[in-house]
């Protein structure tokens, strides 16, 4: 059964001049012949992502839009009317936003935070900007410590919500904040506490504990040998220079450090860090 607005693993039962037609059960859905793979024979099998194009025909293609069905991502309008805004996603259709489903109006060259969905009269991928029902903290799918994707929502007082999984809701708290982030920007995190009175939850970048210590200790390593054994960095170091030179916290830094100062990989000399011969 094909999935409109995913990726299909279809197989090749036409070809002629101007495309490939794909198995759908039916006719076949065309891939047009600038999307089809060199070399490609009958009964070949092809990753293609499916959409309705500007004819409103089911359509595939080997490009890789920037989300898919019920993803939650950041778009930048390209044309706006009255009926709604045109996001560009990454495909030659772009992707309509109805006004609809608009918080405040779009204007062109504008990035906003979009979830994809199927609409269910018209059959079609189209996006909207109001994703605050599409998420709850009700039934929890996550677990405290877990590695989960965010995608940074809205500023608060204390810090970013973020959305979790494309499901639920969590806080970056300041304190947890070593770069400047923006509405839209998507990285790994994990579960730092989930308050169970109200399933409300913290999260955090990168990983738990010890896990990114070891994570980030061939990553210092690395560094020193590529800048002749020694680095100018160390507890005194402010928080944004280490973010900025090794992508990490200060307080991860220091515990990676210092795992490797007892393994006797590295010195701590006056003004960095030295590697020990």
């Amino acid at each position: 059964m094909i999935k409109v607005g995913e990726y299909n693993l279809l197989k090749v039962i036409r070809m002629v001049d101007f495309g490939v037609y794909l198995d759908d059960g039916k006719e076949g859905i065309l891939l047009p012949k600038r999307f089809v793979p060199p070399g490609v024979k009958i009964d070949d099998e092809l990753k293609v992502f499916l959409y309705h194009d500007g004819e409103d025909r089911l359509i595939a293609t080997t490009q890789q839009p920037l989300g898919i069905l019920n993803d939650i991502v950041k778009l930048r309008a390209v044309n706006v009317t009255p009926q709604g805004a045109f996001m560009d996603w990454g495909l030659m259709k772009d992707i309509f936003v109805p006004k609809s489903k608009q918080l405040s109006g779009m204007r062109p060259g504008g990035d906003y935070l979009v979830k994809i969905y199927l609409d269910e009269q018209t059959g079609r991928l189209a996006a909207t900007e109001k994703i605050e029902s599409f998420l709850s903290n009700e039934n929890l799918t996550v677990k405290e410590l877990e590695i989960v994707d965010l995608i940074v929502y809205r500023r608060t007082d204390i810090g970013y919500v973020c959305i979790i999984n494309n499901q639920h809701t969590g806080v970056l708290h300041f304190n947890e904040i070593y770069r400047n982030i923006l509405v839209g920007d998507k990285f790994k995190g994990f579960i730092k506490k989930i308050y169970a009175e109200d399933n409300k939850i913290d999260v955090a970048a990168g990983k738990p504990g010890y896990t990114r210590v070891e994570d980030e200790t061939g990553k210092v390593l690395r560094l020193l040998k590529e800048n002749n054994g020694y680095l100018p960095y160390n507890d005194k170091s402010s928080p944004e220079d280490i973010y900025d030179f090794f992508g990490m916290s200060k307080k991860t830094f220091k515990m990676t450090t210092g795992n490797l100062y007892k393994q006797r990989k590295i010195s701590f000399e006056k003004t960095g860090i030295k590697l020990v011969e």
